[in-house]
């Protein structure tokens, strides 16, 4: 078959979205068909710029090529997922958020401070309805997300998990005395809500934060680290190396992932392919799919409190988290989470 992934993207901006079209575009083209990638840019701001993003969308017909049938567009995100095809599937990673649970959030800046923020809002929902309601077929990228859909739209889908890249990769080694948190930093990702309870921890507990700053989310951190006089417990290394990374997974005392609502979360897999045990939040979304209290990590309250708590239980019970970890890994492996069963439910 030949195939369209479509998605959009933020010029300058990569993380999970980026791997997971990647990945899907890598593992059709092994299974036999012929795939590419429509990368859509994307702007937000000023808002009114989400409406022309919708329209340019929404115009492009991607039903053939030079002539050529393309069978079928698998689209991932929004708007992306708006394009013209006679059979569409989507798998949704997410909908634009701040239309919808993330709407009059006092935490995160959302849509509705704009002036025409409602009508905006209303643009988007009426949008994504039309988008399913024409769909071949609707997946979405986790239970968490496949909730959001059923919640705000009335919609079913299908969550259909997926690996993490070089999933076969990972290795576990004997832990080397810290946490890791691999992420991009942004308030969603909560890397702050992490410095706040190393700074209320009983031990000298230290945490490697790898990854890449929004804005000016990295003097904010750093501004943190000085105030709390955390010092060398808090060591960001910023962008790494796929090799490195999975180095400092190996020897990881646990993995921390307490992200705000998360679609999906590949740290929380990847961390569970690694053998760590994942300490993440109540209210984390994704990770919950995956991770149980104290059978495969920890799950706490998203306070600082709570989580220099579960920080010092596993620092003190270095056996324990040892034991937590490979029980992860076994979870993993019984989840059945392959591009296979991926691409054999997509192309049905």
């Amino acid at each position: 078959m030949r195939l369209i992934i479509a998605t959009t993207q933020a010029p300058f901006i990569r993380g999970g979205a980026e791997i997971h079209a990647e990945e899907l575009c890598q593992a059709l083209g092994q299974a036999g068909h012929e795939a590419e990638i429509v990368a859509i840019p994307f702007f937000d701001y000023p808002p009114e710029r989400i409406l022309d993003s919708m329209l340019m969308c929404r115009l492009l017909d991607l039903s053939s090529s030079y002539g050529k049938t393309i069978d079928r567009v698998i689209a991932l995100k929004f708007p992306a997922y708006l394009v013209s095809h006679p059979c569409k599937v989507l798998w949704i990673l997410h909908q634009y958020r701040q239309a919808y649970e993330l709407w009059d959030n006092p935490i995160f800046e959302a849509l509705e401070s704009g002036p025409l923020g409602d009508q905006i809002r209303d643009s988007v929902v009426r949008a994504d309805n039309h988008a399913c309601a024409e769909a071949h077929a609707i997946f979405s990228n986790s239970r968490n997300v496949a909730k959001r859909l059923k919640a705000f739209n009335q919609v079913d889908s299908q969550p259909l998990y997926h690996p993490p890249k070089d999933a076969d990769r990972f290795y576990c080694e004997p832990e080397e005395g810290y946490f890791f948190f691999p992420s991009r930093m942004n308030s969603m990702k909560r890397q702050d809500l992490i410095l706040e309870a190393l700074g209320k921890t009983s031990h000298p507990v230290k945490v490697v934060f790898a990854g890449k700053a929004e804005g000016n989310f990295n003097a904010i951190l750093k501004q943190k680290v000085e105030q709390l006089g955390l010092g060398e417990r808090a060591l960001f290394v910023g962008s790494i190396t796929e090799q490195q990374k999975l180095e400092y997974y190996a020897k990881a005392l646990g993995v921390i992932y307490p992200p705000f609502e998360e679609d999906y979360g590949y740290v929380t897999l990847e961390g569970m392919l690694a053998a760590k045990p994942v300490l993440t939040c109540q209210d984390s979304g994704g990770p919950l799919e995956f991770i149980e209290d104290r059978q495969t990590g920890l799950v706490v309250e998203a306070n600082p409190l709570a989580l220099a708590k579960a920080m010092d239980e596993l620092w003190e019970n270095r056996t324990w988290a040892t034991q937590l970890g490979q029980a992860a890994r076994a979870r993993y492996q019984e989840l059945n989470i392959t591009w296979s069963n991926v691409i054999q439910k997509l192309l049905a």
